[in-house]
């Protein structure tokens, strides 16, 4: 991390986009009715072209296996926190310094009763300590955390510069009912996609927070979204230096927390109304595509 509080991999080489795959969304996916075993899912993630694993710390008594398997496939690790005071972070941190080097921490920050300049002091408190420890730390943009109102997470960004952002905007949608015009919305998106650090990648229909969008991706809220992660990397590549590294994690949360599910007649068991590995790889390929399109943009403009 440097000063600026941003991800980079000590190199010269121009800012990239890094794709990468939540492991809380690997729950419950297999094959034939099985889940895949935690090699099998390391290894199905580096298959499909993934360069890390976002996840939370893993327990010591697992920490050897995780790192035995981020060897092996090469793949890349970030990790995730849920403070509620800026004392928690120290915590994190010293499992990150314990078990090496992490690319960058996602915080979500508890809890959404917390506003005003209770929430400044507080994101600004994590913020220090991330940085004092040399840790790249950006905030979620998420429901039932400090940022969980749009319009309150835009006077925080406006009143901290070194706040970066991990943008979800699946949250907004679905807690602002945001299903029809974006008209009122949109300025304050725009003024959260300036402090671009991460993207999530989920879609929401302003109804329920993940929904299917089709295995070509025809859902009429698609279009919104590819336009928020556009615009997302284009400020992020405005602003990046030389090895800077822009995270985008597809996240699709499985049944009993986000995925839709409908319950078997015959077993009771709640099942998947979607592929959710199949939607992850769709997002993966679209924002693969958005970034040839603001690289190019980018270099056009220059």
């Amino acid at each position: 991390m440097d000063l600026r509080n941003a991800l980079n991999d000590g190199t010269a080489n121009a800012p990239r986009l890094e794709l990468q795959q939540s492991w809380w969304a690997m729950i419950g996916l297999g094959e034939n009715g099985k889940e895949w075993s935690m090699e099998q899912k390391f290894e199905k993630i580096a298959e499909a072209g993934y360069s890390a694993i976002s996840a939370v710390m893993p327990p010591l008594e697992e920490a050897e296996e995780w790192q035995r398997l981020l060897e092996r496939y090469k793949l890349g690790f970030n990790t995730m926190a849920f403070p509620t005071k800026v004392e928690d972070i120290r915590t994190v941190l010293e499992q990150i310094r314990q078990f090496g080097p992490v690319q960058y921490l996602n915080l979500q920050v508890m809890d959404g009763f917390v506003i005003g300049n209770e929430a400044i002091e507080l994101l600004s408190g994590l913020l220090a300590e991330a940085k004092a420890a040399g840790v790249a730390a950006f905030i979620e943009t998420h429901r039932g955390t400090v940022t969980q109102d749009l319009i309150r997470t835009g006077q925080y960004v406006g009143a901290l510069p070194d706040l970066r952002l991990t943008i979800d905007l699946s949250h907004y949608i679905v807690a602002g009912e945001l299903n029809g015009p974006l008209d009122k919305a949109e300025p304050i998106f725009d003024a959260l996609l300036e402090r671009t650090s991460c993207l999530h990648a989920r879609v929401s229909n302003g109804e329920q927070v993940q929904v299917d969008v089709g295995p070509v991706g025809d859902h009429p809220m698609l279009p919104n979204f590819e336009r928020w992660w556009w615009k997302g990397m284009t400020n992020w590549l405005q602003q990046a230096k030389p090895g800077d590294v822009l995270p985008f994690v597809t996240e699709l949360g499985p049944p009993s927390y986000y995925a839709v599910t409908k319950r078997d007649a015959v077993s009771g068991q709640e099942l998947e109304v979607s592929d959710r590995w199949q939607q992850a790889l769709l997002f993966k390929g679209i924002a693969e595509a958005q970034w040839q399109r603001v690289v190019a943009e980018h270099n056009q403009r220059k």
